[in-house]
């Protein structure tokens, strides 16, 4: 019988976090808004039960976690919707808590800080973001450490940096992997030399695992760092290296963004938070290393080998 549930399963994420179950030989029940979607992509995973849910419907969410004791919650929303990551932070957190989950993990995200005050981000960083987008992560969060605080659940934070890895088509080196084999020119935001970090999914989900079993995790939020500080640029070049081909990208600044934004609305909210290529938020995950004990941090060039290797 499961007793995990992956909400909003079906992104490159969640394949990383069944990933790490499976190898533990642990089952988990996928819940995503999609029974098709889900089927193509777990069908045939002997750990995996589907479940479907109407995020608008609380009772839908009710009954798709009833039975589950921890809850790992990655819902994505369109990108120019972000008001609904407290709206469905909040229908989630009041019907596991009426389906009787103990414990429910949020996958955040380096928004709610706002603008780095410190040369490394740690938990303890104030939480002052200066953008929309930071302040509904940030609303987001304090639903989750208000029902903690609260009693009737247990819940905690896990927040990650831009990260990359096989199929995800969601990375800003996503075009450099794809550009790379062909010879073709990548598409890239600016700028691009300065300092970045990324986390190789697999990582992720491996690190997920382990947190989720470990009773101290609950009631804080905590931080996974990078495999070291790099750029996009040192990325870019290096990806090209490894399909055996010269660097070609055309880089687009904030200017260009907000041109191309006029006709595409993704494009468009990019321009919000352009500031974490020009004050970058570089995490501090001490904290976490100190509780879970060493990280997996695939080595980038590594996790770039595998990556390509996948496409």
């Amino acid at each position: 019988m499961e007793s995990i549930a992956l909400i909003g399963a079906s992104g490159s994420l969640g394949k990383s976090i069944t990933s790490a179950l499976s190898a533990k030989d642990k089952s988990y029940r996928v819940v995503g808004r999609s029974e098709a979607s889900l089927r193509a992509t777990f069908g045939n995973d002997a750990h995996a039960t589907i479940a479907t849910w109407n995020p608008d419907a609380p009772e839908s969410i009710r009954l798709a976690l009833t039975g589950i004791d921890t809850a790992i919650y990655m819902v994505g929303v369109n990108y120019w919707q972000f008001e609904l990551h407290p709206q469905l932070m909040r229908k989630t957190l009041d019907a596991a808590i009426a389906a009787g989950v103990k414990k429910l993990l949020l996958i955040g995200t380096v928004y709610p800080f706002g603008k780095p005050q410190t040369e490394r981000v740690g938990e303890d960083h104030p939480r002052e973001p200066h953008t929309y987008k930071g302040r509904m992560r940030k609303e987001q969060e304090d639903l989750v450490l208000a029902a903690h605080d609260s009693g009737k659940i247990q819940a905690a934070i896990l927040r990650l940096p831009d990260f990359y890895g096989p199929g995800v088509d969601k990375s800003f080196l996503w075009s450099a992997f794809q550009a790379a084999r062909p010879g073709k020119r990548a598409q890239l935001i600016g700028p691009i030399d300065t300092p970045h970090e990324f986390v190789y999914l697999p990582d992720a989900g491996v690190t997920i695992e382990r947190l989720i079993a470990e009773p101290r995790a609950w009631g804080s939020a905590w931080n996974l760092g990078g495999a070291g500080v790099t750029s996009a640029h040192a990325m870019a070049d290096e990806i090209f290296a490894q399909a055996g081909q010269k660097p070609k990208y055309t880089v687009a600044g904030k200017t260009i963004l907000r041109i191309f934004g006029l006709f595409n609305p993704m494009v468009r909210e990019l321009v919000e938070m352009h500031y974490l290529l020009t004050s970058p938020v570089i995490l501090d995950d001490t904290r976490l290393k100190n509780l879970l004990g060493d990280l997996p941090k695939t080595p980038y060039k590594e996790g770039i080998r595998q990556t390509l290797a996948s496409i």
